[in-house]
């Protein structure tokens, strides 16, 4: 394997059935079992999920954006805890942590714990983001990452890598193979926030945004996805 120790991001949405709300329990077990795949390789993973299946950052117009975000900082415990329920259940063992202690549902995050579990071959799920308003679980994902020392993070999206636009809408967008994270911030390109770009940046840790699909490809090291890089 190319790497042995990666933080794989995975959107709200890829927990969701059709309607893109909610937690879908065949779409989680689908997830669940590519996972598995991969641990069985020898792969030890943390996970970040986000919260787009319950709550995006300015869903409610006549919500401040503080609050609006800690109510995703929330949303994300919830996908945690499902998911992990899920892994379990399909032979993966995991653990939730938090950035925030929720007393009798969900352990404070420790750094020490995480990497004991990791090394006893359990998914560990990092859930409320960096515990504040304002930083997305892009941001979440690239601490954690820097945190567990992690090979590399694993953006899972709906396309096959990082475009000069949106390819859904603009046919001519131009794919990057391989892209530096200086060429990311001053391109301006959005397919993560400048905040993670940057942590990743300043810990050299590489970032692969992949279709989920393409898992197996991307840890074994073929050519997959935009390789983001120093």
């Amino acid at each position: 394997m190319k790497f042995k120790r990666i933080l794989l991001k995975l959107s709200g949405e890829s927990l969701a059935g059709e309607s893109g709300f909610g937690i879908d329990s065949e779409k989680c077990k689908k997830v669940a079992e590519v996972i598995k795949k991969c641990t069985d390789f020898g792969v030890q993973m943390g996970i970040v999920i986000g919260a787009g299946n319950f709550w995006r950052g300015r869903t409610g117009t006549h919500i401040s954006r503080t609050e609006s975000d800690k109510i995703g900082i929330l949303a994300t415990a919830m996908n945690a805890i499902a998911f992990s329920d899920v892994l379990n259940k399909n032979g993966v063992k995991s653990c939730v942590q938090s950035a925030l202690e929720i007393k009798g549902l969900v352990p404070a995050f420790s750094v020490s714990e995480s990497l004991r579990s990791l090394d006893e071959k359990k998914v560990v799920i990092f859930s409320c983001g960096i515990g504040a308003p304002f930083f997305s679980t892009d941001t979440a994902a690239a601490l954690r990452a820097a945190e567990i020392k992690a090979d590399a993070i694993l953006k899972a999206t709906t396309v096959d890598g990082v475009y000069s636009s949106d390819p859904k809408i603009e046919k001519s967008a131009i794919k990057y193979e391989d892209i530096s994270f200086d060429e990311i911030l001053n391109k301006n390109l959005k397919f993560m926030d400048m905040t993670a770009i940057s942590l990743c940046r300043d810990c050299s840790i590489p970032v692969v945004v992949f279709n989920f699909k393409d898992i197996y490809e991307v840890i074994s090291g073929e050519k997959s996805g935009t390789y983001i890089h120093n």
